[in-house]
């Protein structure tokens, strides 16, 4: 029983002495003149006014205070400071105001007047600022302004910083003006020792060559670079870029995205999509790769080019797209596949190249030879090239350089195919983007089905010759002719052998054709696309005046409470602890509903021997 008495005893000892050193009280270091008594206005209190020697200087655990005149209530552990005054704390914190008034037993400051605070890394100026010790924060929630030499002046409604983090949190019409572009948020997570600033909310930066818009992000603001997440775009002057990711360097021009990426090019009407995207706005150019695919928007009828990768560099004027591996287009009368494709949208030609360095075990190497489908016709070559004209939006011609090959089916039955075959094929188009003629250069050869009047098989056309000129209308074969030493053959159905049939090279290759734009990608490999953890969302902090400091404003009006009343107007000043709060009569779970409103300070000059009262509400 005795040692537990004991032990209680000491747990007494040691609670009553760190009790006592929260609890330490505010000291007078200089107190200028003689200090005054005035018990009918400030009773227990007295008034310090500077000297010529100096201003008055008091101190509590850590902050020293310089005013040009303090009302200190020792009772109550409580400073009003008037005039020029400067709190600081250590070597790294700084607040000047016109006003102040400090608790030694909540360690709460309230400051007003032109108050600037000062850290290492920034400057906060404010009309009035409440500053936490116990908590090491700070609180404005009406308009207030932080300056950093490298990332520029932020505004805003409502601020707090937190000094263990140097961390600020701007929050309601938040602004960051720097000389390269201005940010505006909801709300802002700055931290003044890095530069590192999180957006929260609907934000744009808008510079001269560029605007980002996000509803979550990051921005380094020394180095101008930058990362976005939800709902993420970038305004490229004439381009536009969308996607669930995206990184952004002011400094080389650059973005990248990834996921459900949207480039359009609001000049040459023109879209790109996919994956992942690389963008050089300096260098007018964009990498696409993952499902990529190119959209060129026409009134009647839009291309649809889909590969591997897609690469559109040059401005707008001189701009040309590369599709790269197993490259594809696709439009409502015409579509093709090659190794690559390379579009020129100044000069309308369309290249589609076989790369013959790939070897057969090249994944992409399949059918390397570039084809085209043009309504019923099937052309085939080592390359093609088709010319459009960039003004009526139609094909002007068709040019198959080495091995060219057409081949059409017989509607009418499953087992013939008219087939013309050569070195080169030089086409023209007519106004509805059908073959209207085509040659044959060297070594052509032919195989045509006969018909009557009445679609009756007559026999099988199979000819030779140096070249081959044929005339189309409606798509069908009206009239042809054979050019230099031309050898011919027509057979009925019963003498046509089997080998007759088809020309040298053959290769009817209808089930690669493109019928639709979902079928541009219907024998890619499986996409798996990254997870984007991105960034979390913000996560609301506890109040400024949270449970503790209510608490503690709480238990210090309670002592400050005099014993007995003194029958005038004293007993109806409002306890100082919480008299910058709405009400000192409402509750404390009203009290974290509420942010504190305060008065304004006269804006007069300190005199020695005299009062600086502040202005009544």
């Amino acid at each position: 029983m005795f040692k537990n008495l004991i032990i209680v005893f000491i747990l007494s000892l040691i609670s009553f002495n760190s009790f006592a050193q929260q609890r330490k009280n505010i000291e007078i270091k200089d107190s200028g003149a003689f200090g005054e008594i005035d018990e009918k206005n400030y009773p227990g209190a007295r008034i310090l006014t500077r000297s010529d020697a100096g201003q008055v200087h008091v101190y509590h655990d850590g902050i020293d205070m310089y005013c040009d005149q303090a009302v200190l209530y020792g009772k109550e552990n409580f400073v009003e400071a008037y005039g020029n005054v400067k709190m600081i704390q250590g070597d790294t914190i700084t607040m000047v105001a016109r006003y102040a008034e400090y608790s030694g037993k909540t360690q709460l400051a309230y400051a007003k007047g032109d108050v600037v605070l000062t850290e290492p890394s920034s400057v906060l100026t404010t009309d009035k600022l409440f500053f936490d010790r116990a908590k090491q924060e700070a609180f404005y929630n009406e308009e207030g302004m932080v300056v950093r030499d490298s990332s520029g002046t932020i505004t805003s409604t409502v601020g707090r910083y937190y000094m263990s983090q140097k961390k600020y949190r701007f929050l309601n019409t938040v602004k960051l003006v720097n000389p390269e572009y201005v940010l505006t948020t909801n709300q802002l997570d700055f931290f003044s020792e890095t530069g590192h600033a999180y957006m929260y909310g609907p934000s744009k930066i808008v510079g001269e060559t560029s605007t980002v818009y996000c509803e979550r992000g990051f921005y380094n603001t020394n180095n101008d670079t930058g990362y976005f997440t939800k709902n993420s775009r970038i305004d490229y002057d004439n381009r536009v870029v969308v996607g669930d990711s995206m990184f952004f360097d002011r400094n080389k021009d650059f973005a990248s995205a990834s996921n459900n990426i949207t480039i359009t090019d609001t000049i040459n009407n023109s879209i790109i999509k996919g994956h992942y995207a690389e963008v050089y706005k300096s260098k007018d150019s964009a990498f696409v790769t993952k499902r990529a695919l190119a959209i060129s928007v026409q009134d009647n009828d839009s291309i649809y080019i889909h590969s591997d990768t897609l690469m559109i560099t040059g401005k707008e004027d001189n701009r040309i797209t590369r599709a790269f591996r197993n490259a594809k287009l696709f439009k409502s009368d015409i579509s093709g596949k090659s190794d690559s494709i390379h579009l020129n949208h100044q000069t309308g030609l369309t290249q589609l190249i076989n790369l013959s360095r790939l070897d057969a075990k090249d994944a992409f190497a399949v059918k390397r030879r570039p084809i085209l489908w043009n309504l019923t016709n099937q052309i085939t070559g080592d390359t093609i090239h088709l010319k459009s004209n960039t003004e009526t939006e139609k094909i002007d011609s068709l040019i198959v350089f080495e091995n060219a090959f057409i081949i059409s089916k017989d509607t009418l039955s499953t087992d013939y195919y008219s087939q013309i075959k050569g070195k080169r094929l030089v086409s023209l188009f007519d106004d509805n983007n059908q073959m209207k003629q085509v040659n044959i250069y060297k070594n052509a050869e032919s195989v045509f089905i006969l018909r009557n009047e009445e679609d009756e098989f007559i026999g099988l056309d199979k000819a030779r010759s140096a070249n081959i000129e044929i005339y189309f209308e409606a798509g069908d074969i009206y009239y042809y002719k054979r050019l230099i030493a031309p050898e011919a053959n027509t057979y009925p159905e019963e003498d046509i052998l089997k080998g007759a049939l088809r020309l040298k090279d053959f290769d009817w290759r209808e089930d690669e054709r493109p019928l639709s734009v979902e079928d541009l990608f219907k024998d890619d490999p499986p996409l798996e696309l990254p997870i984007i953890k991105g960034l979390a969302p913000a996560v609301p902090d506890e109040e400024f005046f949270d449970e503790n400091l209510l608490n503690r404003i709480d238990l210090a009006d309670q002592e400050s409470k005099p014993k007995v009343r003194f029958g005038d107007d004293r007993d109806d000043k409002p306890l100082k602890a919480s008299r910058q709060l709405p009400s000192k009569q409402v509750k404390k779970e009203e009290l974290k509903r509420n942010l504190p409103k305060q008065t304004k300070p006269k804006n007069v000059k300190p005199s020695v021997g005299k009062i600086l009262e502040l202005e009544k509400e």
